[in-house]
């Protein structure tokens, strides 16, 4: 909301210098984004009248103007191509100072000048420099133009949160600053109009859903060429509003005025009575902006008998715009139910000053006073007869009254709140309110909708007494070391450990775009956002890949050729017995990501490209000290025949494997990323270090190598091999795999070592052959092995 200081002072006056009312402001809520004076610093310039012109004797582009400035005739030369004899203009004399410039007496061309012609940006107004400024035909000669233009002043610029709608005008503005400062508040005099006429345009409201209420009057024989008087172009001006016409600049002058949009009809264009109701399917409307929509049944409209006339509360339609030709004009002013307007400008792509208002909910009361303060304007201003006042009401919003309890008072705010402070307050506040018992029934105005609750109004108190006002205590509380399980690592001790492994954490979106659901998890019903912060992120994820590929295009496009990503968040899918949030389980997990040469490029090492086992190794690292089993299986999202599952203790946590060549081409990626993603909470158990005695008798090895089918995996094998170990045995490990010349097509070679050895004893050669054989007899029973000759 953009507004003069000037224009505010009228309405509320306090004895506080500028910068401490932007404070004030800033402090209640009402932030001051920005504050600048509307005219750069300048002095010595005044209104001015040209009275000849004359070509320049040695410049064809030159002019040599006698002017007068309140005293004898000046001789100024000025290039100005607008300047002619008998126009009013800012003249700045010598001895002036401009921004950016002083003014002496000088000679051009060898003619003297006594002072300057001023256009707009000379004077710091506007980035206009097309010509003089000109000004109107009746400006005093002799005036300091500072004076003239009432430039001494100052635009604020205030961000207003969605609650506070009511600041929206200058009335509610002033409002605010009266109950801050207590300074009196001057509201306009709205005096009723005299009826002069007894027509009455029919008024049908079909939708009490979309119309609460709806305020009109037939004005007759209005001047619509009349011209704006200077103060209201002035006021718009520094509102951030151009002046139009002089019927178009009293409707926005009244809403910025009384936070109270309008609109103004050209009667002789409506044929018949209007209709207020929602659009018909198809319905299509030219707006004043130009643009043609076509409405929906969800938008409301007011229609006459040919068709619709205007977008309902949000922008008028240009086959019943005024003109300069509008004899006859139908003022309105109504109260449009706030969940009508919500979105529909939006919707096509565009917005209005009214639907910004009415979407947030403006005073439902004051429609007949916004009427009869636009008729005051257009009778005083462009004459005219003005009919009676068409005021229907369907249905209003209720202002429940709102308790207010002293003792929460002090309790929320944590300071003492008597009672004289209470109903100084609310007094100060403009809210009535009635005492039951200790406590107060405070009855919320029709202009504030942001009051409802008990809360609301202590929000009240706290702005009026002041923020900076409430003391500050320190938290006082007993700090304890937590204690941390030996048996349990954090998530942060996990990224560490990625970080360690040469991965760069990130941070995604939880909000994807649908079709990286189908593409990375398979997910045909991921959970649907109700209200997207944009088009391509309407879904939650089920998966973290999606995010980490989209990292990987993003930069590739910026050069990169090589990326180690890794994010930890959660993943969201639905699930009906899910707890804290139910019907939606929120799985936190760990995801990586491996593209491009295996290591930076060096002299130490041959450049390689990231491959299958370099990640595989990164996960073993990650579930340490747990041994992970890594089994062929099959994702949506990663390569038939270069993917697996990861389990841990026999449950599936995870999968790891190449990208899918589809995905690799469909997003451009020219090479095959790694990519693995688990549970988190899996990985968070650690072992908790074991004291074991160190043997001091001699370790026994032995080599067996096993002939097993070729579909075996050395997961099921070592595994297998592990779990049948007697006590003896301390550690197996494979060190050779082999196929090829002397082995069946469909057999392979697995070759282990076998270390034995016992804490108390030495053992002997028939027991350990014993538990060898115990050992390949089980390879055989499980896997159907052979030894290997």
């Amino acid at each position: 909301m953009k507004f003069s200081e000037k224009w505010l002072r009228e309405f509320v006056d306090p004895a506080i210098d500028t910068q401490a009312l932007s404070h004030l402001l800033t402090m209640a809520g009402l932030e001051v984004e920005e504050l600048d004076p509307v005219a750069a610093a300048f002095h010595g310039v005044v209104v001015a009248e040209v009275l000849s012109v004359a070509p320049h004797p040695d410049a064809d582009r030159l002019r040599v103007c006698s002017v007068n400035a309140g005293g004898e005739p000046l001789q100024i030369v000025c290039g100005a191509p607008n300047v002619a004899a008998g126009m009013k203009v800012p003249c700045a004399t010598v001895g002036a100072s401009l921004p950016g410039i002083d003014i002496k007496r000088a000679k051009l061309r060898g003619v003297e000048s006594n002072g300057m012609l001023c256009s707009a940006r000379e004077l710091g107004l506007s980035e206009d420099h097309g010509g003089l400024l000109a000004l109107p035909v009746d400006a005093p000669v002799g005036t300091d133009i500072r004076h003239y233009l009432d430039l001494d002043d100052n635009a604020f610029v205030i961000k207003l949160t969605p609650n506070r709608a009511d600041c929206f005008g200058m009335l509610g503005i002033a409002r605010e600053v009266s109950a801050l400062t207590g300074a009196p508040l001057c509201v306009p005099e709205i005096v009723a109009a005299p009826v002069t006429l007894t027509e009455v345009l029919p008024v049908s409201i079909e939708a009490a859903d979309l119309c609460g209420r709806f305020s009109g009057r037939v004005i007759r024989g209005v001047n619509a060429r009349a011209a704006t008087p200077e103060w209201m172009k002035r006021r718009l001006e520094r509102a951030g509003m151009r002046s139009i016409s002089v019927l178009v600049d009293i409707s926005n002058y009244v809403m910025l005025e009384l936070n109270r949009p309008n609109h103004v009809f050209d009667l002789d264009r409506v044929k018949g009575g209007l209709t207020v109701r929602w659009a018909r399917e198809g319905e299509q409307l030219v707006l004043l902006n130009e643009q043609t929509i076509t409405l929906t049944p969800d938008c409301g409209v007011i229609a006459d008998e040919t068709g619709v006339e205007s977008f309902a509360g949000i922008m008028g339609g240009a086959s019943t715009a005024c003109s300069l030709d509008t004899r006859n004009v139908y003022v309105e002013a109504a109260f449009w139910q706030p969940d009508a307007i919500q979105g529909r400008a939006r919707r096509y792509a565009f917005s209005s000053e009214a639907a910004h208002r009415f979407e947030r909910g403006v005073d439902f009361a004051d429609t007949v006073a916004g009427v009869e303060r636009v008729t005051q304007l257009i009778l005083e201003l462009c004459g005219g007869e003005a009919g009676s006042i068409d005021d229907r009401i369907t249905m209003l919003p209720s202002r429940e009254p709102v308790r207010l309890r002293p003792l929460r008072v002090s309790r929320v705010l944590g300071l003492p709140f008597g009672d004289d402070a209470i109903e100084a307050c609310l007094q100060r506040m403009a809210l009535p309110f009635a005492r039951d018992g200790s406590d107060y029934i405070v009855q919320p105005p029709t202009w504030r909708f942001d009051l409802r609750i008990e809360e609301d109004l202590i929000e009240e108190l706290a702005r009026l007494h002041g923020y900076d006002n409430i003391p500050t205590h320190p938290p006082v509380g007993r700090l304890a070391m937590p204690e941390l399980p030996e048996g349990r690592r954090s998530a942060s001790n996990v990224r560490h450990l990625m970080a360690d492994r040469d991965y760069q954490e990130v941070i995604n979106f939880a909000f994807v775009e649908r079709r990286w659901e189908k593409d990375f998890a398979g997910n045909d019903t991921p959970v649907v956002l109700a209200n997207p912060i944009a088009s391509q992120m309407s879904v939650m994820r089920s998966t973290l890949i999606g995010g980490l590929v989209d990292n990987v295009v993003t930069n590739r496009r910026r050069q990169l050729d090589r990326v180690r990503v890794f994010e930890i968040g959660r993943c969201f899918a639905h699930d009906a017995q899910a707890v804290p949030v139910p019907g939606f389980a929120q799985t936190l997990r760990i995801a990586g990501l491996a593209w491009g040469a295996a290591q930076a490029e060096q002299w130490g090492a041959a450049a390689r490209p990231t491959d299958f086992f370099d990640v595989k190794g990164d996960v073993e690292a990650l579930v340490l000290p747990w041994q992970a089993a890594f089994v062929p299986a099959r994702h949506v999202a990663l390569h038939p025949g270069r993917s697996a599952s990861i389990s841990l203790n026999g449950h599936v946590i995870g999968f790891i494997g190449e990208l899918h060549p589809e995905l690799v081409q469909r997003y451009e990626l020219v090479s095959a990323p790694l990519v693995f993603e688990c549970n988190l909470e899996p990985l968070l158990g650690s072992a908790v270090p074991a004291y074991q005695t160190v043997s001091r008798q001699p370790a026994v090895r032995r080599d067996l190598a096993l002939l097993v089918p070729r579909s075996t995996t050395l997961s099921q094998v070592l595994e297998g091999l592990r779990s049948a170990s007697p006590a003896i045995v301390q550690d197996i490990a494979l060190f050779d795999v082999y196929q090829g010349k002397g082995i069946s097509d469909n057999e392979k070679s697995f070759a282990f070592r076998i270390v034995m050895q016992d804490t108390q004893r030495t053992l002997a050669d028939a027991e350990v052959d014993a538990t060898v054989d115990q050992l390949v007899m089980y390879a055989q029973r499980e896997f159907g092995a052979k030894l290997r000759a």
